[in-house]
């Protein structure tokens, strides 16, 4: 059996962190956190599971502290974890069986995923954003990790949230986050494949964290409208308060049928598409 670490970075995160380090206790080799300066009980939470601890700065770009977790690591397989995300039983009996198979098993077991189709059509809207992920040819260095993210009372399925397949199993130094944007894509030298079993994301039990975590994200796309000076173009009061919120409202709601995850459904897909209108006004403000 390859040994396994676990990598996080977590800033505040003693609501959460138990839980997600309970669900990994028994295939992790190692424990890796790099705590940007918590104010709560993170980090005694973190010393309970024998985790190396490194404390930090909070810098924005929360991808710079994963990072340093990740280079902390030191066997040969890396699982990278949020703080309120959780490993099911079947999730982490398939991680140990794919980082113990030979290149041509994982090929076999690729071609055989329940929800290839799914997965690899996701892979590829990600490409077209991102570019291209991973070679073709070589070892597998890296895998999706379908996650299911928990909203308002319910694991969202629809609207185009699910399989929203993140790379969080890694060969060590073999993958790596560029740190310049916290949606950008691990760069991967190898193969990338997928795992089937589900990833638990605890995005936002409540109304109250979604607006919060919601906010941070507006306020960062609010920043790269100024940067770039999109928010000055003449197009911009028209695109952004009303072309882009409206696409992107259709676009979840009725063609990813996000109505078929109910009034959470309907939820995420209002606000989602509110943040270009509030993105927009913040940066003339902030101007």
């Amino acid at each position: 059996m390859k040994k396994l670490s676990v990598a996080l970075a977590v800033f505040n995160e003693e609501n959460n962190l138990e839980g997600c380090l309970d669900s990994v206790k028994d295939i992790a080799q190692e424990i890796i956190i790099v705590d940007g300066s918590s104010s709560d009980k993170t980090v005694e939470i973190a010393k309970k599971f024998d985790a190396r601890i490194l404390v930090t700065d909070n810098p924005p770009i929360f991808h710079i502290n994963k990072q340093k977790a990740i280079d902390m690591a030191k066997n040969e397989w890396i699982l990278q974890l949020d703080a309120d995300e959780r490993v099911s039983p079947d999730l982490a009996k398939e991680i140990m069986n794919v980082t113990s198979m030979s290149d041509e098993e994982i090929d076999i077991y690729q071609k055989n995923l329940s929800n290839r189709k799914l997965f690899l059509r996701h892979q590829e809207l990600l490409e077209k954003r991102d570019g291209k992920i991973g070679t073709e040819d070589g070892s597998y260095a890296a895998f999706f990790i379908p996650r299911l993210n928990y909203f308002l009372g319910r694991y969202m399925r629809y609207g185009g949230v699910y399989p929203d397949g993140v790379i969080r199993l890694i060969k060590k130094n073999k993958a790596y986050l560029p740190c310049k944007d916290v949606h950008e894509q691990m760069v991967v030298e190898g193969k990338v494949g997928w795992l089937q079993h589900d990833l638990y994301h605890l995005d936002s039990p409540t109304f109250d964290r979604y607006l919060r975590r919601n906010k941070r994200y507006v306020d960062l796309l609010a920043k790269d409208l100024q940067r770039e000076k999109k928010n000055t173009t003449v197009i911009a009061p028209l695109q952004y308060l009303l072309v882009l919120p409206f696409w992107w409202f259709v676009l979840t709601y009725v063609r990813h049928k996000g109505f078929r995850d109910g009034w959470p459904g309907f939820v995420f897909s209002f606000f989602s598409a509110l943040r270009f209108p509030r993105a927009y006004v913040t940066s003339l403000q902030n101007s």
